[in-house]
């Protein structure tokens, strides 16, 4: 660590989440100096050789080469810092305090935190804890669990700008022709719409099934924003959801996702 002002590579094979990260750092920590950017794994740990930056934030699910298996090739040479989607591993596997992670999206409180324990580390200029048997751990469950948990945030377009959309601020999702609608909370908890272009057949596998449910084969909806349920006439019902004035069809074949309620 022998540079005066700190330095970072980021990787991550989303353009728009290094972009983001890049901005949150630059606030949360305007001496830092990101030297490298990455699109996988392979091109983080070339990048490293080439930089040897003092601090590594590396997506843990890249193609090609995983953030786990890049951190295992970087090894003690730097501060760690896995970005992740998965809460499962972001609370078991890194809780032991040798890793640091953040979880998408990249909330700038938790960056800040992060950021304060990452400047000590480096003023106090300790060695690196040894994370090897870790590491070996996350990449063995990572080839056995691949399975992604449920998406926590969407990348959708609102006008001429794309928006990170977090899962929680959607009430519901509408297929509209190639798109996918997005009825979404914006600014101060305003109603807003956004489109995407994953089919909602795609997207219903990707949510949690415990909080979105289909209604009707084009609506899937968030069973927060459920306000009142009423039933019609042929077994269907229709949804009334909190602060929007849509009310959403429920169709005979999902009406069992609501006798209980």
């Amino acid at each position: 660590m022998s540079s005066a002002r700190p330095t970072a590579l980021i990787a991550d094979d989303e353009p728009l989440l290094r972009k983001s990260l890049l901005r949150l750092l630059a606030a949360a920590w305007p001496e830092l100096e990101v030297v490298a950017q990455a699109r996988n794994g392979r091109e983080a740990v070339a990048m490293f050789e080439a930089q040897q930056p003092d601090v590594c934030f590396l997506d843990v699910q890249m193609p090609g080469l995983s953030g786990v298996d890049a951190a295992r090739a970087i090894g003690r040479r730097a501060q760690l810092v896995f970005v992740t989607a998965f809460d499962q591993y972001a609370l078991q596997a890194f809780e032991h305090g040798a890793l640091d992670y953040l979880v998408k999206p990249v909330e700038p409180a938790r960056l800040a935190d992060t950021v304060a324990r990452l400047q000590e580390r480096l003023r106090a200029a300790r060695p690196l804890p040894d994370t090897e048997a870790l590491l070996d751990a996350l990449a063995a469950r990572l080839r056995r669990d691949p399975a992604p948990a449920p998406l926590r945030w969407i990348r959708a377009s609102v006008g001429a700008t794309v928006r990170l959309v977090p899962v929680d601020e959607i009430d519901y999702l509408r297929s509209d022709e190639k798109y996918t609608r997005i009825a979404c909370r914006g600014d101060e908890g305003r109603p807003g719409e956004a489109l995407i272009r994953t089919p909602l057949k795609e997207l219903v596998t990707q949510l949690d099934p415990a909080q979105f449910v289909q209604v009707h084969r084009s609506v899937v909806v968030n069973l927060r924003a459920v306000g009142q349920v009423v039933r019609g006439d042929n077994e269907t019902a229709s949804l009334h959801l909190k602060g929007r004035p849509e009310v959403l069809p429920v169709s005979r074949s999902y009406l069992h996702h609501f006798r209980q309620m």
